[in-house]
Order: C-alpha cells, then sequence, then structure tokens
C-alpha cells in the first residue's frame, strides 16, 4: 500500500491533521496480537447494509481479513466488492475505506497464515484458502477465504494526545 496522496484536516478544535504513520504504527505493531475487534461493512445486493466482526491483519502495509463463502458479508463481496472495515486502536478509532477482493495466491496465503499463527490462531492454507481446528462463529465453517483491503480511504479520530481527525486518501 503506497502513502496517502492527500490528507484532509476534518478536526474543528484547531488540532493539526494526523500523520497516516500514527494508525499505520499501531497497525504494524498490534495485529495480530492484541486483541482488536474488527467490523466489515458490506451492502447487500437490495442495497441494505450489513456489518460484522472479523479476524484482521495488517500484513505488509495490506490489511487481510478471512470470512466463510457461505457467509453474507463474502456473499455480498462477491457481487460489490465496496466495504468500509471499523476498528478502535490505542489512542485512535478508525474507518478504512475500500475494496476487498478474495486473493488465492499461494505465497500471500501462506504469509498471512504464519502471522495469524503469530498471533495464537493455528490457521493453515488449504487449497485456495485458510483452515484451523476453529475460528469465530461470524467466520463460518472451515475453508476461509482470505481477503485483500484495496484502500481508498481511512478516517482517523484520535482519542488520546494528540487529538486532530484526519482522512488520508490513497491512490487507487
Amino acid at each position: 500500500m503506497s502513502k496517502p496522496i492527500s490528507t484532509q484536516n476534518l478536526d474543528r478544535y484547531g488540532s493539526a491533521a494526523l500523520p497516516w504513520s500514527r494508525p499505520r504504527d499501531v497497525l504494524v505493531a498490534d495485529t495480530p496480537g492484541v486483541d482488536l475487534t474488527f467490523f466489515v461493512a458490506t451492502a447487500r445486493p437490495d442495497g441494505r447494509p450489513h456489518s460484522a466482526g472479523v479476524g484482521a491483519i495488517w500484513v505488509d502495509d495490506v490489511l487481510y481479513f478471512v470470512s466463510g463463502p457461505g457467509t453474507r458479508k463474502s456473499r455480498n463481496l462477491a457481487v460489490n466488492p465496496a466495504c468500509s472495515i471499523s476498528v478502535r486502536l490505542r489512542g485512535i478509532d478508525l474507518v478504512l475505506e475500500g475494496e476487498a477482493r478474495r486473493t488465492t495466491e499461494p505465497a500471500v496465503l501462506e504469509r498471512v497464515a504464519s502471522i495469524y499463527r503469530q498471533g495464537g490462531w493455528p490457521a493453515t492454507v488449504q487449497n485456495d484458502a485458510l483452515t484451523a481446528p476453529y475460528s469465530a462463529p461470524s467466520a463460518g465453517p472451515a475453508p476461509w477465504h482470505v481477503y485483500r483491503l484495496t484502500l481508498h480511504s481511512a478516517v482517523g479520530v484520535a482519542t488520546a494526545e494528540p487529538h486532530g481527525a484526519t482522512r488520508w486518501t490513497f491512490a487507487r
């Protein structure tokens, strides 16, 4: 993932724009070791919203998450890859917006599985997906597809000093 191509200060109280490095560094440091809850928001084919928790990790400057092929979120993404992913990080609330597409590249799957294992989830690659003895009920049954988020924009609202609110836009 590249650096933002633009930064917009959204703060109304005089705080400076936040650097993208602030949430990025927390994602690097805290996934997968810290218990973070990520929520992906998708749209059903009829346009109604859907939101669900996902197991997500930040690997090599990209956010990946897993979901079973039969889940509502996976079925929604198959029709419309546009989504947002929200998470409360140390010192900053973050919403990532972009497109999530399934990845089946063996090297990427192996890398993602290894990072999940470092965090305590015993994921292994099976064919073009991940499997493990267990997962969150919201993931559906194994095997689980791996999705890669192509980031279009992000909004961060600091919950600790230095405060501020910023939108970052990324190249498409």
